[in-house]
């Protein structure tokens, strides 16, 4: 079992950025509205989370993502600063638990929780690779490096 002893609720993370126009709705194909984007809204809180406890981890571990439950309530225009905070509110064995709130320079934008788990790298790894080999042998070799297509080349239809 991992020991996260050193991760306590209370720690806090903080990821910050000014909304750019890569960052907008448009440019990753989320909607049409030149405003931040809810896909680049959720990387900034990942990275606030990661910078509460991913320091704090014994070494050969790292955190990933597993619950992420927010909701995006107001727009950020370009050139807006916007702020992500994770502070970490459980930690139950491998899981730590994060609360979530996300402001720009006006009013808060964002909230909700998060929940990430702790993983031995090694081992993380050696499971993507057989994955990866099995991928392989079904699709007759056609997946590459890890290689993966833009927002734009992805396929939704309604049902």
């Amino acid at each position: 079992m991992a020991d996260l002893t050193r991760i306590q609720p209370g720690q806090r993370g903080t990821a910050r950025l000014i909304v750019a126009a890569e960052h907008t709705a448009p440019r990753v194909g989320s909607g049409v509205i030149p405003v931040l984007a809810t896909p680049v809204m959720i990387n900034l809180i990942e990275a606030a989370a990661l910078a509460a406890c991913e320091d704090m981890l014994p070494p050969g571990m790292q955190t990933l993502g597993t619950n992420l439950n927010v909701s995006h309530t107001a727009a950020t225009p370009v050139g807006g600063l916007v702020v992500a905070v994770a502070e970490v509110v459980a930690v139950d064995g491998r899981e730590i638990g994060f609360k979530i709130e996300v402001r720009d320079d006006i009013d808060e934008i964002g909230s909700g929780s998060h929940t990430r788990v702790a993983v031995t790298v090694g081992k993380f790894e050696a499971r993507v690779a057989k994955k990866a080999a099995a991928l392989r042998e079904k699709l007759g070799g056609r997946i590459g490096g890890g290689e993966c297509g833009s927002a734009r080349s992805v396929t939704a239809q309604m049902a």
